[in-house]
Formats: C-alpha cells, structure tokens, sequence
C-alpha cells in the first residue's frame, strides 16, 4: 500500500494526485454535509428486477459517456497536442445510424442491435477519421479542424433519419440503456469496465502507449525512430471514434429514442475537462487513461453533489465552472513545479545540531 502511495506522490505532484485529492474532497465534503450521501439501497425497478440505486450508483452510471469520450479524448490530446470539440455531434450522427438500422428491421433482436452498432462504429470512424485527416495530413490545429463537424454534425444526424426522433423500443435496448434482469449494476457502468480493459489490454500487447506518447512529446524524433507520427494520430481519431459510437449508443439507449438537438449536448468540454483533471497535459505528450476516468467521475460527482443541495440547474455549470478552474490550475504546470520545489527544499533542509563543548 505505502508503494504505490509513493508511486501517486513520487516527484511532486504525480499524474494522479489532482484526481485522487479532488475525489477525496468530494467524498469528504459531502459526508460532512450528509452521512447518507453515499448509502446504496436495493429495491425493485419498474420491471420488477433486483437492482442498485443511490447518489453513488447515479454517478457512475450517469458518467460513464463521459468516460467513455475520456478515454478517446485522451488519445486523441496525447498524440496530437489538442482536443476534438466535435465529439458531442459525432455522438449524434453515430446514434442516428444507430437507430436507423433498428428502425429498418420489423423486430429489433440482438442480431439487428449488433449490426446497429457495427454500422455506428462504421459511421463514426468514417467521421473521425474526416478530422484526423485535417490534422495529421493537413496539419490543421484540432480544434480548429473539428469545428466543422462540431457546427453541422447535428444538421448532419437530423438528416440521417429524415428530420425525425424516432423511438426505439425493445428489452435489449432497455437493458443496454439501463439494467439486464439479474445484474444489480447499470449496464453503462459494466460497458466502461469493457471499454477501459480493452484500452488496457490493447496497450499491454501492443506498443500503441508508447507510440502515442512519443509522437505528442517529440514527432520530429518519433520520425526519425521509424514511427509513423501521420498514422498514430489518424489512428487516434479512429479509437475516438469507436468510443463515440459507443457513447451514441449508450445515449440512444437510456432515452429510447434519437434526439440529435439534445443527444450529449455540452459533452465536449466536460470531456476535455475530465482530461485535463485527470492529470494529462493538453499539450499532449504522456498521459493516463485512468486519470481521465477519474476525471470524468470527479465531473459527475461535483454535478450530483450540486443538484443533492438544491442548486437549479442554471446555476450548475456556473459552480462547476468556479472549481474545476481551480482544480485546473492547482494541476498546472506551474504549481506543480513550484510544489515540487517546494518539496525539494523541505526535503533538503537539514536540521541544525548543537554540540556542546567539553568541559
């Protein structure tokens, strides 16, 4: 336990300190304000299935989009030194096809929902790879390139299912969007624990981790160590692709039906904030998805904790924008380096010893 506790704290203030602490003070703040913040209830759902609920349960189930956005954010920030603002809309044109392919069958089975996702995922990374393209061929700053999508990709998913918000309506969808009878957990949550294993898996028998940070930190030198610095980053897009589509359909399935006006809107800046809360320079170079998960619970966490003290919904963003901006900068680059040399001194500042003369 003292390991990785020196691990989180080794040099200072680690990757993961700001996440960790900012979660911590949540935890604390609102068992001060009320013991039963926390409590976890089982009770019957309106399908009459077994299942989970409270304050905790709803902030890791209402965050896990987010998550989800959080961990491609943080490939696509690593490799390309900027965020793709688009990932809102692209969620929406990724629903669309969603649930087009599922209107188009006369029964929605787990065949017609598999080929639902498959097409999103289609959809999505042609998109992705639309804005990865302008900013790993064209060399377009990424904020600036996912403006475009960012701006018609709505209009572009409204015209994917003729201007209509369909519903969808089947036990499949239910039990993606919500529980699947017998499981306890929301379904969204166990789909993270998926997503984050795979990023772990794919890390450990590949070298996309390395690749990534070596093109972000230096891609003249990555270049000149036979890395295709174009292609991870194109290929940064494309994963963030896949968690968009994987996001879309998650979104669908909670609603039941497509909204391209209202599906994960304002989802763009949340996820760029559960990056840079996560520890992760926006400038790109190393980066830890686990950082950005708990970045994304810390944003969750804060919204809940919000509306539980009655704050209206107007008011959220404007509290949650005052400490994030503080959990930001305490997480910059330049508190970190005084911090450290804070720590420095302290560490090697020696104690005055007397020595008394003999007699």
């Amino acid at each position: 336990m003292k390991s990785k506790f020196k691990k989180i704290f080794k040099g200072g203030l680690g990757q993961l300190t700001i996440p960790i602490i900012a979660i911590c003070l949540l935890v604390i703040f609102n068992l001060i304000r009320d013991p039963s913040f926390f409590s976890i209830a089982i009770q019957h759902n309106n399908d009459g299935n077994i299942v989970l609920a409270g304050n905790l349960i709803s902030i890791i189930n209402g965050a896990s989009e987010l998550a989800v956005l959080a961990m491609g954010m943080t490939l696509v920030t690593a490799a390309c030194g900027g965020q793709d603002i688009s990932v809102g809309a692209m969620a929406a044109i990724a629903g669309s096809a969603f649930v087009k392919v599922l209107k188009s069958a006369s029964v929605i089975n787990a065949p017609i929902v598999i080929l639902g996702f498959l097409m999103a995922c289609l959809v999505a990374m042609i998109f992705a790879s639309f804005n990865g393209t302008l900013v790993a061929v064209f060399k377009i700053q990424p904020m600036i390139a996912t403006l475009i999508l960012y701006t018609c990709g709505r209009s572009i998913a409204y015209w994917i299912n003729g201007g209509a918000t369909p519903t969808v309506s089947s036990p499949i969808i239910t039990g993606i969007g919500s529980f699947i009878p017998g499981i306890p957990v929301p379904t969204p949550v166990l789909i993270v624990i998926a997503v984050a294993i795979i990023f772990k898996l794919v890390f450990h028998f590949t070298s996309l981790e390395l690749f990534t940070q070596s093109v972000g930190i230096n891609g003249s030198a990555a270049r000149l160590n036979g890395i295709n610095s174009t292609f991870i980053k194109l290929l940064s897009f494309i994963i963030l692709g896949l968690c968009v589509a994987v996001a879309g359909t998650i979104g669908v399935s909670r609603l039941g039906l497509i909204n391209h006006e209202t599906l994960l809107l304002d989802v763009e800046m949340d996820t760029i904030l559960a990056v840079a809360i996560g520890g992760n320079s926006l400038g790109g170079g190393k980066f830890k998805i686990s950082g950005s998960i708990i970045g994304a619970y810390v944003i969750q966490m804060l919204t809940i904790t919000l509306y539980a003290m009655k704050v209206s919904s107007t008011d959220v963003k404007a509290y949650k924008a005052v400490v994030i901006i503080l959990l930001v900068v305490i997480g910059s680059p330049v508190i970190k380096a005084k911090f450290q040399k804070l720590m420095t001194n302290l560490k090697n500042r020696k104690p005055k010893v007397s020595v008394k003369g003999a007699d």
